[in-house]
């Protein structure tokens, strides 16, 4: 949605609006105040998303100097302490219970932060290629003769309505379903890790503990040390006492969380995300958008998240009417910008045939309505066959057009070249026709 779009419709709405959202972009724009829970403390901050970040920094770094100030405080009574004070002068008794004080103050609770800390495999030239892959079911056509070839630094962000075949993309992709044409060829050093929607890998009865172990007791973190599966268990925000609970007992954050560990402790060099946002709290995104950016591998994400695909990915592919599956260069940012442009220039090709349309009927109608008609002269009939034949290339033209817009997707280079040649015959098309009425009428 539009910014100006969504907050015209906020500033409409007279009654309240309470919303639980992961979706950044959507925090900031329609909401005028943010409530947060942290450390079992609901806070208020009057503002939108982008806001409550400020102040939120704001607030840990007072937090972070009264902590250090009162760290300062504590050093230097002990010191005192330790030289030998004399307790039963009142003033130095007052000092003790200042500094006993002080060290009984309970001390906050720093805020656990997830720790992304794993490999990636090394990966080869060779990664994935798909020819001609198409899949329907039930008479109905999901992917149509698609193609393309995937390199190793691609970071590919995939869109498109519910349903639209997104889901059965990265299945193909990932041999767990087979295509009804064309073929797949993957590289040897391909590594995948597919992070599903259903978490379909995860066990309710297992253990959190089991289910990590089950990949490896050891595993090698980025650095290339190696910790114990519970102290990766730890940096993912799984403390001991939750580590041998079993899956059933975890929230559906937590589930999520888990499996992604899980899929990342297999070091893949082609990482496939399908809707990895869902359920997942933002401090846990924020960490695996920082994760991605220095992700070695290749990269390819199904999101509704507008902000995570700005933040990871660099090519967007677009599920389309009939199966087509459309590439545009960029980011979801550029994407929409691309889009609007196409939108405004079928809009005023519209705009130009139905004015066209409009003068033709005007001028039949004038035409009906004149007393006398001359005939055609000599040119003008030849002018009239003229037309008539280009009026009939052009349009089979348009026909071809569409049909290799549909064939050549991916090939961004060439769809800008047919959409760019659709326009002009569009126009030179009606004034082909607005010409011909006019000789017609005459005829």
């Amino acid at each position: 949605m539009p910014r100006s779009s969504a907050r015209s419709r906020r500033d409409e709405t007279r009654g309240a609006l309470l919303l639980v959202t992961h979706d950044r972009y959507f925090l900031d724009r329609v909401t005028g105040r943010i409530l947060e829970i942290d450390r079992n403390i609901v806070q208020a901050f009057d503002g939108n998303y982008a806001y409550y970040l400020e102040k939120k920094e704001e607030q840990e770094l007072s937090r972070a100097a009264e902590g250090q100030k009162r760290e300062m405080l504590i050093r230097r009574e002990l010191a005192w302490l330790r030289r030998g004070a004399k307790a039963r002068t009142r003033k130095s008794k007052a000092r003790i219970d200042r500094a006993e004080s002080l060290m009984a103050q309970p001390k906050e609770a720093a805020r656990a932060e997830l720790d992304i800390s794993v490999t990636t495999r090394r990966i080869g030239k060779k990664i994935l290629e798909l020819r001609d892959i198409a899949k329907a079911y039930d008479g109905r056509t999901l992917i149509n003769n698609f193609s393309y070839t995937v390199k190793p630094a691609d970071r590919i962000g995939i869109i498109g309505p519910n349903g639209a075949g997104k889901t059965t993309l990265l299945e193909i992709i990932t041999g767990r379903i087979q295509p009804d044409s064309g073929s797949l060829e993957t590289g040897q050093t391909v590594s995948f890790g597919y992070y599903d929607q259903e978490n379909r890998a995860l066990n309710d009865e297992q253990r959190v503990i089991d289910y990590i172990r089950e990949v490896a007791e050891q595993i090698e973190t980025a650095d290339g040390s190696y910790i114990t599966a519970g102290q990766m268990l730890e940096k993912f925000l799984f403390p001991g006492a939750a580590q041998y609970a079993p899956i059933a007992k975890l929230s559906g954050g937590e589930r999520r969380r888990l499996y992604l560990l899980r899929v990342l402790m297999n070091s893949p060099n082609v990482l496939i995300l399908d809707e990895p946002t869902n359920d997942l709290d933002i401090q846990t995104m924020v960490t695996l958008e920082d994760y991605l950016d220095n992700f070695g591998g290749c990269l390819i994400v199904v999101s509704h998240d507008r902000y995570f695909l700005d933040r990871t990915v660099e090519h967007i592919f677009r599920f389309e009417a009939g199966g087509a599956i459309r590439e545009y260069p960029g980011n979801y940012a550029a994407f929409l910008e691309a889009h609007q442009r196409e939108e405004r220039a079928a809009n005023a090709l519209t705009n130009e045939i139905e004015t066209a349309e409009r003068a033709v009927k005007k001028e039949r109608a004038a035409s009906a309505s004149a007393p006398v008609k001359r005939k055609l002269s000599f040119k003008e009939q030849r002018e009239l066959e003229k037309l008539e034949a280009r009026i009939e290339e052009a349009e089979q033209r348009q026909s071809e057009i569409e049909t290799e817009l549909a064939a050549n997707s991916s090939d961004a280079h060439l769809v800008h070249q047919l959409f760019t040649e659709r326009e002009t015959l569009a126009r030179e098309l009606a004034r082909a026709l607005d010409r011909w009425a006019e000789l017609a009428e005459l005829a």
